[in-house]
């Protein structure tokens, strides 16, 4: 407190910090994600002039300016633009942590969208774990199948498999999952195939890595013979399910292929095991406007579960 003044308690919080008022950070940040001081007034409701003050103070507190004022909006200049991220994380982890100490006034929904696979075979059995923790979030569970149909706006995470890259999107790696060969259990007496014999049989394959088959035979020092049936589906749980009902064999993720080897409707083959050439990724907006709270909680909880169930190593 200072002499003769009553000193806010925010203020007093962000002296013994270091730190500017929070009203000042709010008003920057507000004011950098929608490009002028007339939005972020809209946004904070507050009066554009109040909002041009508190950025004039940061300004003047750290020395240094923060936007550019053209004639049309404004520009964030490189130490605005340095500054940005770090405060824009740090508002999500307090909004996220409040919503998950404190819950949602009223119902906050998440939409999630995963391919049909993961959302069965990985998610799905652990998924009532998280609704649990937060029972204030209303969770809506999106198929990838279905993608086309569900603007993305209405879409608050998503999980693809790829290498990483998707425009407009901070992408995180969920597992490092190795590929192995699957197939229905063989009698007790049946003779016990060589990598080569397998091609006398049906092969199932992933479209979304065609060629797998024949690039396991090459690395092996084989080439795949002409004329091997294989059947090709879009998705693992259809790989599964068809070798499990004695179509063909199968390269899957180990992931989803553990369940299916515990309850002995498949074996895994020959200890084939090698590198997958694409994983799954967890997905999140880079429009700050979009990220919601819920999703940073999902997301944070899905990578630690990931961790624990030996999805992703640890890092």
């Amino acid at each position: 407190m200072t002499a003769g003044r009553l000193v806010p308690q925010s203020e007093e919080v962000a002296r013994e910090h270091h730190l500017p008022p929070f009203t000042w950070l709010r008003g920057f940040e507000a004011a950098a994600r929608t490009g002028s001081f007339t939005g972020a007034a809209r946004a904070l409701g507050l009066t554009q002039a109040a909002v041009s003050y508190q950025v004039r103070s940061l300004e003047k507190h750290f020395g240094f300016p923060l936007f550019e004022r053209l004639a049309h909006g404004l520009r964030l200049t490189d130490i605005g633009r340095a500054y940005l991220p770090s405060l824009q994380r740090a508002f999500d982890e307090v909004s996220a942590s409040t919503l998950g100490l404190f819950g949602a006034q009223g119902e906050a929904s998440l939409a999630i969208r995963t391919p049909i696979s993961f959302g069965s075979l990985w998610l799905a059995p652990r998924l009532r774990e998280f609704c649990e923790a937060h029972p204030s979030i209303s969770v809506r569970l999106y198929s990838a199948i279905w993608g086309s149909a569900i603007p993305a706006e209405r879409v608050d995470i998503e999980i693809r498999v790829g290498d990483g890259r998707w425009p407009g999107f901070a992408s995180e790696r969920i597992e490092d999952s190795s590929v192995i060969a699957v197939g229905r259990p063989a009698g007790r007496k049946a003779r016990r195939k060589a990598l080569a014999d397998l091609a006398n049989d049906t092969l199932i394959e992933i479209m979304e890595v065609d060629d797998a088959w024949a690039r396991l035979f090459r690395s092996s020092g084989l080439a795949l013979p002409r004329g091997t049936k294989i059947v090709r589906v879009d998705s693992s749980l259809y790989a599964l399910e068809l070798a499990a009902a004695g179509i063909g064999h199968a390269l899957i993720l180990r992931s989803f292929a553990e369940p299916y080897i515990k309850s002995g409707r498949l074996v895994q083959l020959l200890g084939i095991e090698r590198p997958a050439r694409m994983s799954h990724y967890l997905l999140e907006p880079l429009d700050v406007q979009r990220r919601k709270p819920q999703a940073l909680l999902f997301a944070k909880w899905l990578m630690q579960r990931a961790r624990r169930d030996g999805l992703m190593r640890a890092r």
